[in-house]
């Protein structure tokens, strides 16, 4: 079982890292990615990743942070290629609900993350929220680049999650499939391809049911996977084999 998408650099995970990763493993978590968000973050993520061979990280910013922290392709791929367990771009992307980051900012530093995780075929780690015309059209720009696709945390359309198919990407199931009021969202992943299915928690974030209203882990994931499972009709040990082979062959080329 792999939790895609973490932050272990945040409060509580930071604190409490030995008993995190000691729970994750119990419940059969092999790899954990944690992400950056900003370049502060950056420095604890490397921290991180020699921390335990279980976790690996990304380099990126958040379209929220994207005034405060502006980064190039040039520092992006400089970055990356200096750092061995470092396996994807992001997080980027748009996010046009809230007005952290003007959407300027936004999209010049998504153009950014997406050109370099291009020059360094890799993964590139994508959030959007009240955006999906201008995020599909700006990756559709690059749909002959190869580009490799993640949609972290998807709570997008039925119809957006066609679209961004075309373009092979993968989508990834956070709690919030676990809510009973996103039953839109659980409909959609019952359309996605199994080979196209990830898991992860978000955390700190987004505790699935039943831990809702707790501060979210990675061992947590499980409960996300058994409800994709139902929701595709396919055991648990069968999601845990696909899920996993999904992200090895997106991050690391696996067949």
């Amino acid at each position: 079982m792999i939790d895609s998408h973490c932050h272990l650099d945040h409060k509580p995970l930071f604190e409490n890292l030995t008993e995190i990763i000691n729970r994750s493993k119990l419940i059969g978590i092999t790899k954990l990615l944690t992400i950056c968000t900003t370049l502060e973050s950056f420095e604890k993520i490397k921290i991180l990743t020699n921390k335990d061979k279980i976790i690996y990280g990304t380099y990126g910013i958040h379209p929220h942070e994207t005034e405060k922290n502006q980064v190039h392709k040039k520092k992006i791929i400089e970055t990356v290629k200096k750092n061995n367990k470092i396996i994807g771009v992001g997080e980027t992307g748009l996010d046009f609900f809230y007005k952290h980051s003007n959407k300027d900012s936004q999209i010049s530093s998504f153009i950014a993350h997406i050109e370099a995780s291009i020059e360094l075929n890799i993964p590139i780690i994508i959030h959007s929220r009240s955006a999906e015309k201008e995020t599909f059209d700006i990756l559709n720009s690059y749909k002959n680049s190869s580009l490799k696709i993640l949609m972290h945390c998807f709570t997008g359309s039925l119809e957006f999650s066609k679209k961004l198919s075309s373009l092979n990407a993968f989508f990834s199931a956070s709690g919030i499939i676990t809510f009973k009021n996103t039953l839109d969202l659980q409909e959609t992943f019952k359309t996605i391809p199994l080979e196209k299915l990830l898991i992860e928690t978000d955390s700190p974030y987004l505790a699935p049911v039943p831990m809702r209203g707790k501060s979210n882990e990675p061992s947590y994931v499980k409960y996300t996977l058994s409800k994709l499972a139902k929701l595709q009709n396919q055991s648990d040990e069968k999601m845990v084999m696909i899920t996993t082979d999904n992200f090895n062959r997106l991050f690391f080329n696996e067949n």
